[in-house]
């Protein structure tokens, strides 16, 4: 059988690694940290109010522990790619829906419900415009309808969002038909929130295929993003696992030991090496027990050889190891930048009513004029009903982001006790209730440190000019975020496409 080498244990090696495996090939799969999953992971959020501390509610709360999701927590059900992996993995019956009160935005002006057609905060129907935007915003976004369809579907050199290869940006479609008012309340905090990035930087092709073609055939952007959304399965844009996402990681995990995949972690891959007949990946990990090494505590060299590697790593360790070996011109553009997760467990019976639904989107600026450095919070428990019952009656479970490239600080350097603090603050503004940290009985940070990776104007015609340079070398592929797109209906779906590469 052929061998073939996966460098990197996310969803997107996993991923891959199973479908190698399924193939007949052996894999052997190679995870620098001591965990597989990557963005997809459990979070155990344990009782402990703010820097640690006993908690104060007065009410003697009886939390003790609830597992959430570290990462991800849904997956866009716009394509079957996820779905379909859950069912052969028996996880087609844990698949569950959000709850259907809508998420609400937060810009400098005004704090309203998000629509709840369309795709990307661009409305299906114009209505919610006139009824939040006033009669001036609906106005110019009515005009969609009688604009001819190349209108803000062809990027030229030179226009402002387009790319040399004719490829547009989220931001040069919607204001082209929409008017900047449907722009900046609407669609960029949907893209801020979701892909980290401004919607003038996006590639639409890459993060709503088919939006852009759904213009002629439909007859405006608006009938378009309906389509779009109608199209997914279930009446619902994302979905996610009863028990949280990152149960598809131990399943993904345990269906890849069953198979006979050689799954090693800790095991950092130092630098791929071309031989005449395959690949030479030299590495650094774990000593063997009784070893020199082991005694020493250094770690152990060893060299594997392969017919085929597969990078699946974050754009920064694919450009470290793809440079010997591809033109530097055709390597990914690495976003510097973090993403930093506070997930505060509150005590507080005025969060019943979802006060703002399954959460709150927040435009650019809403820092300067309200405060609040948040881009995104969930209400995981109004939004979820296996989180609202893994607790107890009146808490709620609610996650706060922090971390956008476009001139939001960079919450890196942050320490958790800061973060913590600036998350109750701006969930108590974000949810209209006064909140401290008498109302803390779980604090918990996630940190994202390895770049934001975003699908840029032009991304496809990249991606696909490195995967032909790739093809030309010879035995090596890439996956990932990076490539693929932010989600994990994109993810999934292009690690399912390596297998039948690597027949070809």
């Amino acid at each position: 059988m052929s061998r073939t080498i996966v460098v990197g244990g996310g969803v997107a090696g996993l991923t891959a690694a199973r479908e190698l495996a399924l193939a007949g090939r052996t894999v052997v799969l190679l995870e620098a940290s001591a965990d597989v999953g990557g963005s997809v992971r459990p979070l155990v959020v344990e009782r402990g109010g703010l820097d640690g501390a006993d908690p104060q509610c007065p009410d003697d709360s009886p939390f003790e522990r609830v597992t959430l999701d570290g990462g991800a927590e849904s997956f866009a059900t716009r394509s079957s790619a996820v779905g379909d992996l859950l069912d052969e993995l028996g996880l087609a019956g844990e698949i569950v829906t959000p709850a259907g009160a809508p998420a609400w935005v937060r810009t400098p002006d005004a704090l309203m419900p998000l629509p709840r057609s369309g795709v990307l905060g661009i409305p299906g129907d114009l209505e919610t415009v006139r009824r939040t935007l006033g009669t001036g915003a609906w106005l110019r976004a009515r005009l969609d309808a009688a604009l001819p369809a190349s209108v803000g579907t062809r990027g030229s050199r030179g226009t402002r969002g387009s790319g040399d290869d004719g490829a547009v940006s989220v931001g040069h479609l919607v204001r082209a038909r929409l008017g900047d008012d449907v722009l900046r309340a609407f669609v960029a905090p949907v893209t801020g929130g979701v892909h980290s990035a401004s919607a003038d930087l996006l590639d639409v092709d890459a993060v709503a295929p088919g939006l852009r073609e759904g213009v002629a055939r439909h007859g405006s952007l608006v009938a378009a993003a309906a389509a779009l959304r109608s199209a997914a399965p279930a009446g619902s844009a994302v979905a996610g696992l009863r028990g949280g996402m990152h149960t598809l990681v131990a399943a993904l995990l345990a269906d890849l030991v069953a198979r006979g995949v050689d799954v090693r972690r800790s095991t950092h891959v130092e630098r791929l090496e071309r031989t005449d007949d395959g690949w030479r990946v030299h590495t650094l990990g774990p000593a063997r027990r009784g070893s020199f090494e082991d005694a020493v505590g250094a770690r152990a060299t060893a060299t594997l050889e392969s017919d085929d590697v597969v990078v699946a790593t974050t754009a920064g360790e694919a450009a470290r190891l793809l440079g010997a070996h591809v033109p530097a011109s055709v390597l990914p553009e690495i976003p510097h930048g973090h993403v930093c997760l506070v997930t505060l467990v509150l005590a507080d019976p005025r969060l019943d009513s979802a006060p703002r639904g399954t959460g709150v989107l927040v435009a650019s600026g809403v820092n300067a004029a309200h405060g609040v450095r948040a881009k995104a919070l969930t209400h995981s428990s109004a939004k979820w009903d296996w989180v609202r019952d893994a607790l107890p009656s009146g808490h709620h479970a609610v996650r706060l982001s922090y971390g956008r490239l476009g001139g939001d600080p960079d919450p890196g350097d942050a320490s958790a006790t800061s973060l913590e603090r600036t998350g109750l603050h701006d969930a108590g503004q974000l949810l209209g209730v006064p909140l401290t940290p008498a109302h803390v009985v779980g604090a918990k940070v996630v940190r994202f440190g390895a770049g934001l990776p975003f699908a840029a104007i032009g991304h496809a015609a990249r991606v696909a000019r490195l995967r032909a340079v790739l093809d030309d070398v010879g035995g090596l592929h890439v996956t990932g975020a990076w490539v693929a797109g932010t989600g994990l209906a994109s993810v999934v779906a292009d690690a399912r496409r390596i297998a039948p590469a690597l027949r070809g």
